[in-house]
């Protein structure tokens, strides 16, 4: 049967204490609904609806994406209520998994079981047996294990709170049921709230056959509803990434102390220290080292690189056997070659540093391309901006840059030319020449300081 996947995103989320839709919420520097999505895009042969109300425009926005179906839920009446907001759009042919936009742990293998396990024309959704059930609705069992019903955890009785097996909401229903079922739903509750899984005391009256799977880990089924689970949902997706990376040979050294924010490759034998923050789109090669406290953020680290302590990388290309750092900064546009060094308080904005050449030490170099094994000096600037336009320095292969260098935008220093050390260039330097530009020293004999 035709699959539509139905993903409820439309609540405000008032625990959270935001303005912000509680879906558009950031886990592991994405959107918790756009997690929800990755896992729903795993069954490319579906159609995907996303029921939005809260925050409509800013999620839309957001999300680009032409294969998603919106539905407008203007007013927040349940879960139930959501889901009827998408039926004029479904055939009754159609199955119809339902997914929740705070529910961001799901795992595509649990719901592909789900759909594996389902019976003809039945009904089949996930479980979980949880330590502490609390907010849950509970799972209601008859004579022969089959279920009855769910209760929610405001309105279950006392006997039915110690249960522990409980409904995570995601459910695989056809659509014919649905159109059948949700219409009759009654908000007589304490939420005052047509309730989804109120249809699966529907389904025993009717005997539709109920099928329950169980989730690979109670952690998948974990929704977010204040701060504080959107912390600890943090921590089990940050360890889940650590896992699958350790497993694929890369040596992070503490995975608590670990922070994936985006997408990264890694190779083999590469170690990451503690505290590391890894944003955007990152590609690390092998045997790297990436030093604590690094942020690496839409970065390029090549084979045998290493990023020392406190150092930012950030929209930039750090060449193999390259060191950076510690307490560098590269920033976008900024690429290194291979055996470069940027050393301590060294930032480099949009320029080239060539093979082997090295600042090592208190430089900012901007707009510039420096050729093949060139040394810049400690304290050297390259002055690229006149308040009005950047402009561009140039220095050769060979070149050697003495300390306390400024370099006035344009100019370029000639192939194996040195500038003499406090010198201020602005003019260009002859290649195979040293060229110094400073004001002379003068020595006053007698002189006596003011008293």
């Amino acid at each position: 049967m035709p699959l539509n996947i139905v993903i409820l995103a439309a609540g405000q989320g008032t625990r959270m204490r935001s303005q912000k839709p509680k879906v558009m919420h950031c886990l592991g520097g994405r959107p918790l609904l756009e997690h929800v999505l990755n896992a729903a895009r795993t069954f490319s042969e579906s159609r995907l609806f996303v029921v939005i109300g809260h925050g409509k425009k800013e999620i839309e926005s957001t999300f680009r994406d032409p294969a998603i179906e919106w539905v407008h839920q203007a007013t927040q009446l349940g879960t139930g209520h959501a889901v009827l907001q998408t039926l004029p759009f479904m055939k009754d042919e159609d199955k119809v998994l339902i997914l929740y936009g705070d529910v961001p742990l799901i795992r595509p293998e649990t719901l592909q079981t789900l759909m594996n396990a389902v019976k003809p024309e039945g009904l089949a959704l996930i479980t979980a047996h949880l330590e502490d059930p609390t907010g849950f609705g509970r799972i209601i069992r008859g004579p022969q294990n089959e279920v009855v019903a769910v209760v929610e955890h405001r309105d279950a009785r006392a006997e039915e709170l110690s249960i522990r097996e409980v409904n995570t909401g995601i459910m695989l229903v056809p659509a014919f049921r649905l159109k059948e079922w949700l219409p009759r739903l009654d908000a007589q509750n304490i939420q005052k709230e047509y309730y989804l899984p109120d249809i699966i005391a529907w389904a025993v009256k009717v005997g539709c056959p109920v099928t329950t799977v169980q989730a690979i880990d109670e952690e998948e089924c974990m929704g977010v509803n204040d701060l504080v689970q959107l912390a600890t949902i943090e921590r089990i997706y940050q360890k889940r990434q650590a896992e699958r990376l350790i497993l694929e040979g890369v040596h992070i050294r503490d995975p608590a102390r670990f922070d994936l924010r985006g997408e990264l490759s890694v190779g083999q034998n590469t170690t990451i220290d503690i505290n590391v923050i890894i944003e955007g789109r990152v590609q690390i090669g092998s045997d790297c080292f990436i030093g604590p406290h690094v942020v690496l953020k839409n970065a390029k680290i090549r084979d045998g690189a290493k990023v020392l302590a406190y150092s930012i990388v950030e929209d930039a290309s750090v060449g193999s056997e390259c060191v950076v750092g510690p307490f560098a900064r590269l920033r976008p546009g900024t690429e290194l070659l291979s055996q470069a060094h940027v050393g301590n308080f060294v930032e480099v904005k949009a320029s080239q540093i060539g093979e082997g050449s090295k600042a090592n030490h208190l430089s900012y170099i901007g707009d510039t391309t420096v050729g093949a094994h060139v040394n810049v000096g400690a304290g050297t600037i390259t002055c690229n901006y006149d308040g009005v336009h950047k402009h561009r320095t140039v220095i050769e292969e060979g070149a050697f840059i003495g300390s306390h260098t400024a370099l006035v935008a344009p100019v370029v220093v000639g192939k194996n030319a040195t500038i003499g050390a406090g010198t201020v260039l602005t003019e260009d330097a002859k290649p195979e020449s040293l060229t110094v530009g400073r004001a002379r020293q003068k020595t006053i004999r007698g002189w006596k300081r003011p008293s």
